[in-house]
């Protein structure tokens, strides 16, 4: 083809292009688009040519009025001092008022004298990025457990109930709310109402609402327009539009201000809500996953959660139980967490001691799975090889509720003065005193040996090792006596 022909097809050639095109005119002015922009941004060329390049609210213009700075150019691009502005990533505005996130790459167009003709930007649309970004960033946050329902472990009825109802609740669009203490692993189970949904393949994106003051909740939640206050120096895509077409994770529901509560009922009512300092309705359809350690209806009384937004959120509401009433699940959970920490640690460890894992069915757990996830981790920093035994978990583990222990190393034996008081370690410490004198014997005849002593007494270790901080048995003075 010759080059005097080039110009004949030269609409054709650019709208071949998987980029969005557009070249702006000294003035600021659209002068053409190809049919990837359109795709991109909704404006049609009837829309947009002839308008000025501004309708399109990229945060990363800097504009310079030449009524204002004198200067013989009007923005930051044509200024022969800024080469290295023309590639940036950057938000534009599209027609239906989204944020489109591009990588933005431009070229000044001069004539021979050097003076601009005008501008060409290759618009590469990025969304599908940032949405992948934020996959990365939910999954590296979840338990790196490859076991289990999505994740989830347990095989208690409790659990198998929990399993059923997210399977049923997963095809809906309804909004679920998740109750359960701190550490019941609500945000695994939101994840996986997610996973087994219609929506698994679009954007998923969690948010805890206890996080942020009031005024940073809301833009992170419905984002913000360049300039609305101080520091909003580029457009922000909030969460909801994040999640536009799939999930949104609301963690700690609870604590939302009431403010921030009137513009959430809104979405959940409209499906619309507008950008902090932006009046532009913007549409999404997002399904709301919430989730609260707090009782809602007490603060409903207290007039801290709006009576309306409780009923829209608690369409379909999912109980977990705390771990001591799952206490079947804990040595699955157990498994679960060692296979996890043998491959990352490379350390030879088998699992628990019988009298370990007793102690474990025994406790109280207030922490849940968390708790028995750090409890873990501790062990594992103390433990070389072989069983985790009672000396390798934290003190507090041993201890009834209600005690203080100063803090030990495992295998310590902490000693007293002659004479001196034995310290107590639990309230009533008085007990028995025959079931006292029947241990301290137990102790001399197995020579400290607390393994031999429980098999003498017909009890455990665990039971053994309390009895003795109940009693404020010094193992060395009892050897010694």
């Amino acid at each position: 083809m010759e080059a005097k022909n080039i110009n004949r097809y030269l609409k054709s050639i650019i709208n071949t292009m998987n980029d969005g095109l557009v070249v702006v005119s000294p003035d600021g002015s659209i002068l053409m688009i190809n049919k990837a922009f359109e795709t991109l941004t909704g404006y049609s060329e009837d829309d947009i040519l002839g308008k000025p390049c501004t309708t399109l609210g990229c945060d990363a213009c800097e504009l310079h009025m030449q009524s204002e700075k004198g200067q013989d150019w009007w923005c930051a691009l044509f200024n022969p001092d800024h080469e290295d502005m023309k590639r940036c990533r950057c938000n534009f505005i599209g027609k239906d008022g989204i944020y489109i996130p591009v990588l933005k790459n431009a070229s000044v167009l001069r004539d021979e004298n050097g003076a601009p003709l005008g501008a060409v930007e290759t618009l590469t649309d990025i969304s599908e990025m940032d949405r992948l970004d934020q996959e990365v960033i939910q999954l590296s946050r979840q338990l790196e457990i490859e076991d289990g329902f999505y994740g989830i472990i347990g095989s208690s009825a409790a659990m198998q109930g929990v399993f059923d109802v997210i399977e049923k609740v997963a095809i809906s669009d309804a909004p679920v709310i998740i109750y359960g203490e701190s550490g019941t692993g609500k945000d695994l189970v939101a994840r996986a109402i997610h996973q087994a949904g219609s929506r698994k393949e679009r954007p998923y994106i969690q948010f805890n609402c206890a996080a942020l003051n009031e005024s940073l909740l809301e833009s992170e939640l419905f984002g913000h327009a360049k300039g609305a206050f101080t520091g909003a120096y580029r457009h922000r895509i909030g969460r909801f539009e994040a999640a536009n077409g799939g999930d949104i994770f609301l963690d700690e529901i609870g604590d939302i201000p009431l403010s921030v509560q009137v513009k959430l009922l809104r979405v959940l009512e409209s499906k619309q809500f507008e950008r902090v300092g932006d009046n532009a309705p913007i549409n999404v359809d997002v399904r709301i996953i919430s989730a609260t350690n707090k009782n809602l209806e007490e603060l409903i009384g207290q007039k801290k959660f709006r009576e309306d937004l409780y009923f829209r959120i608690n369409a379909i509401a999912i109980h977990l139980p705390p771990l001591r009433e799952r206490v079947q699940d804990i040595p699955l959970l157990v498994s679960a967490f060692i296979r996890k920490h043998q491959k990352k640690s490379g350390k030879r460890i088998t699992g628990l001691t019988r009298s370990a894992m007793e102690l474990f069915i025994a406790y109280h757990w207030p922490g849940n799975v968390r708790e028995l996830k750090s409890v873990l981790d501790y062990a594992f920093i103390l433990a070389e090889e072989g069983m985790i035994s009672i000396d390798h978990l934290p003190p507090h583990m041993v201890e009834k509720p209600g005690t203080f222990a100063a803090p030990r190393m495992p295998g310590e034996i902490r000693k007293q003065p002659a004479g001196a008081r034995q310290r107590t370690y639990f309230k009533g410490a008085e007990g028995d005193p025959g079931q006292k004198k029947e241990l301290v014997d137990a102790l001399r005849r197995s020579k400290g040996n607390q393994s031999q002593a429980a098999r003498l007494l017909g009890i455990n270790r665990v039971t053994v090792w309390n009895r003795m901080k109940k009693y404020g048995i010094d193992l060395e003075r009892v050897m010694t006596v």
